[in-house]
């Protein structure tokens, strides 16, 4: 093995910066001398890699497309097992849904079940946010041809918004089921738990006084409890959700912060008179 002596490899390595960079310029030079030369020697080195680069491709593309074939395959294989979760439950429901029908006709035939009323709607536009003695209410305009009553629900296409406390000639107040006055009766969906839906001026009303033993359940679907007066049931209100200190709060389908358009519920009670139309009894002539 040749050895150099330590003065000659100092001036080598003191030689090999400068001697690189003049080979730069000289390569520079050369090329804008001759451009042809420059571009056959480049062209023949690309002709000689690219069958390199030909070779190294095929098994960088074969691991990538396994690569993909597995994580399809690992999504195919989670997506099969939740597909059969969700048809399992179907099926339960489906069974659940087979056996309260066959037990709610039973219990038909035996009791002479008479059906409640079906309720009538009427569309109506929201014109303003209303203020005044509520913090949470909206106003509609109704005119001549809608005569609402007090006490009347109104919701959106999603579920239920609020009841009609105020009415006028052309109008009507709608108290929605976040401010602090409303109380709405509900029901608990699957227990049949009857509670009081409360308002909060908060995005969430809160359940209160229902059963003891029949605790909402988190996800469980709320809808109303019909009053035979005023408030139809089983209008969609929400679903419940506990809060982390302990409150059972009702998450609303209804998206009280675009209302646009409200429906107007009416029972049509023919029995229910106004004092007015009440008959008074005439007094007897006295013989």
């Amino acid at each position: 093995m040749l050895r150099l002596s330590v003065p000659l490899r100092l001036a080598l390595a003191r030689l090999t910066l400068p001697g690189m960079v003049a080979a730069a310029f000289g390569t520079m030079l050369l090329g804008k001398a001759d451009t042809v030369l420059v571009e056959r020697a480049r062209m023949a080195l690309a002709d000689i890699l690219a069958p390199v680069h030909a070779v190294l491709s095929e098994p960088i593309g074969a691991a990538r497309a396994a690569i993909e074939e597995v994580q399809h395959l690992i999504a195919l294989r989670s997506e099969n097992a939740r597909l059969r979760e969700e048809n399992e439950r179907l099926r339960r429901w489906q069974a659940a849904a087979l056996a309260l029908e066959a037990e709610n006709a039973s219990l038909r035939r035996m009791t002479g079940f008479v059906p409640d009323p079906q309720p009538s709607y009427r569309t109506v536009r929201v014109v303003a946010d209303a203020g005044g003695t509520y913090a949470r209410a909206v106003l509609l305009r109704t005119g001549p041809e809608l005569q609402p009553v007090r006490g009347q629900v109104a919701m959106d296409e999603r579920g239920l918004a609020g009841r009609i406390t105020e009415v006028g000639s052309r109008s009507a107040r709608v108290l929605l089921v976040t401010d602090l006055n409303s109380r709405i009766p509900v029901v608990l969906e699957g227990s049949g738990a009857r509670a009081v839906m409360a308002g909060t001026n908060g995005p969430r009303p809160r359940l209160q006084h229902w059963p003891e033993g029949t605790r909402p359940v988190e996800g469980q679907r709320v809808v109303t409890l019909g009053d035979a007066t005023t408030v139809p049931g089983g209008l969609p209100v929400g679903v419940v959700r506990w809060t982390e200190s302990g409150a059972a709060e009702v998450e609303l389908f209804a998206r009280l912060d675009r209302l646009d358009m409200l429906r107007v519920f009416e029972l049509g009670l023919s029995g229910i008179l106004p004092p007015e139309a009440v008959a008074r009894p005439q007094p007897r002539p006295r013989r």
